[in-house]
């Protein structure tokens, strides 16, 4: 008997061209939307070839404005994985402690930084401290401001995917590690930790685009990075409509090759694990057909 599981019956001729007809209405309003865009464009001269040139004529537009804030970008999305990466593993771990005193602040520690907006992060981080204190110097501020609310924000994420990963173990797992004589935190950071970041390296892998698509909200507090380079691009050459679009498909492009990243890193472990389960079948089969037939184990006595 199949073992395949069936969400939803499959479509009938009726429901397959209903589905047809939605998909041509929602192609043709969209084709409506960018022509509609196109058109406001062309109105507004945005389209005129003069806008664009200097992308190609000038390298003061990439040396001066692109490049600096892709690098603004890229460091705080560095920064914030790494911080975030720390959090979220040791809040994670907290919340799946046997000891309610560190379980349950932990767990309103990430609930509350999961709730809270990143910008408003942001904005209290930078305009409520970092602005005004002596920890930082004034040009580190904006980036110190936006690391700290993208590392509370992602780090809760991720201990929330750290706990979710635990508990999806088998419960073998732990019973395991508890029967060869280790603590419930040893079998937790022995056992179960390095079994959960292993199915979770997708999502995590993942978690980067968030990090990186947020990292462009600094720009409210000042904090050079790439929408704002564009920002201050678009008023240098009087091509804020084009700069903008630059800076989209910079940021388009970027963020498909770490979606494709998280694909390819599925795929592996897909693959690993799909290999190591072939590699281990006769050994399993042979070690059954053992304990069954008594080989060893004096079954046959």
């Amino acid at each position: 008997m199949s073992s395949e599981i069936v969400l939803f019956d499959a479509p009938g001729p009726k429901a397959r061209r209903r589905h047809s007809i939605l998909t041509v209405v929602g192609v043709v309003v969209a084709l409506t939307l960018v022509w509609l865009v196109v058109r406001k464009m062309g109105e507004a001269n945005q389209l005129e070839g003069y806008m664009w040139t200097p992308f190609v004529n000038d390298p003061e537009v990439w040396t001066q404005y692109l490049l600096p804030g892709l690098w603004g970008t890229a460091k705080a999305a560095a920064l914030s994985v790494v911080f975030a990466g720390i959090f979220g593993i040791v809040f994670g771990m907290a919340r799946l402690s046997s000891n309610r005193w560190i379980s349950i602040p932990a767990g309103v520690v990430v609930e509350f930084f999961r709730s809270v907006p990143v910008l408003i992060m942001m904005v209290f981080a930078y305009f409520g401290y970092f602005a005004t204190s002596d920890l930082v110097s004034a040009q580190t501020a904006p980036l110190a401001a936006v690391v700290l609310a993208l590392t509370l924000y992602n780090g809760s994420v991720i201990a929330e995917l750290v706990r979710s990963g635990v508990f999806s173990l088998p419960k073998g797992q732990s019973e395991a590690g508890l029967s060869i004589g280790l603590s419930p935190g040893q079998t937790l950071r022995s056992i179960q930790l390095p079994q959960a970041l292993t199915a979770m390296l997708p999502a995590l892998v993942g978690q980067l685009v968030v990090v990186l698509k947020d990292s462009a909200l600094g720009v409210v507090i000042t904090y050079p990075e790439l929408l704002n380079a564009a920002k201050t691009l678009g008023s240098a050459y009087a091509n804020t409509v084009p700069a903008y679009l630059v800076a989209a498909l910079i940021f388009i492009a970027i963020n498909y090759l770490l979606t494709r990243l998280a694909r390819a890193v599925e795929g592996w472990l897909k693959r690993r694990g799909g290999s190591h389960r072939a590699a281990g079948t006769p050994d399993a089969e042979i070690t059954d057909l053992e304990v069954g037939s008594g080989v060893g184990t004096g079954g046959g006595r």
